[in-house]
């Protein structure tokens, strides 16, 4: 730990698509700072491999919860579960998405209404489903995962960037809104980060090095640098930040 955030211990956090990626980083960065998390994903292999490694590093255990984030009805119901059971939530981290690659004509209505669903949708209702404990709990801070791509014009994924700039301004939205019951929200937006899932599928030599040349800083982004963000977003130490899109990407954009 190189930073510790003493307002973070025993706060409640709900993120989704907690089990693999920056996702999983982010899950085991709450720990470390002993926050209460429960993450929420569909891969239950993927989930145990991060639950052994946040136990082995003697990290506060987060909670699993099996659920797949387009059933909006299910995954509602458990998060206001948690609270029923558990308190109000501190921390809403809305992070699960799919970056499939897609063209313009591959996309019909179907899937474009399921790139919607996962990359979007569940954000709000999540938000929603939250903003009642919050408003109890005098406060709290919401964080959604966006993406550059919408930013840069990336090619190869337009539903993905669509949704992902959505975010954007659904953060700014939601943010007068949610602030008088000093409710923060906000969006952080990363670069080129080198997951297992990018590096196995797209991540190759030949795009490592165009990311690296177009980069201020010539490192390759992992998913520690996104988590360091939302770590300073959940804390106190940033509660004057609200409405705001916050780019991690190296200086890529």
């Amino acid at each position: 730990m190189k930073v510790q955030y003493f307002d973070l211990k025993n706060k409640r956090a709900v993120i989704s698509g907690g089990a693999s990626g920056i996702g999983s980083s982010i899950v085991e960065h709450l720990c470390e700072q002993g926050v209460e998390v429960y993450f929420f994903d569909i891969n239950k292999i993927e989930a145990q491999k991060t639950l052994k490694r946040i136990k082995s590093k003697n990290f506060k255990i987060p909670t699993f919860i099996k659920c797949d984030v387009k059933n909006i009805k299910k995954y509602r119901s458990l998060i206001l579960n948690i609270i029923k059971r558990k308190g109000p939530i501190d921390i809403l981290i809305n992070n699960a998405s799919n970056d499939q690659r897609h063209n313009l004509e591959q996309i019909t209505e179907k899937y474009w209404d399921e790139r919607m669903t996962i990359n979007l949708k569940h954000y709000l209702f999540a938000i929603q489903s939250v903003k009642k404990s919050m408003i109890k709990n005098k406060g709290g801070s919401i964080i959604n995962l966006s993406s550059v791509s919408w930013i840069r014009g990336a090619v190869m994924f337009p539903a993905y960037s669509t949704a992902k700039a959505a975010i954007h301004g659904l953060t700014r939205s939601l943010a007068r809104d949610l602030g008088k019951y000093n409710i923060r929200i906000n969006s952080i937006s990363p670069g080129s980060v080198a997951t297992q899932r990018q590096s196995k599928l797209w991540l190759n030599t030949k795009l490592k090095k165009e990311i690296l040349k177009n980069q201020c800083l010539k490192k390759q982004l992992l998913p520690d640098d996104i988590s360091k963000m939302v770590l300073f977003l959940a804390s106190d130490i940033s509660s004057g930040c609200t409405k705001q899109n916050f780019i991690v990407d190296a200086g890529l954009t």
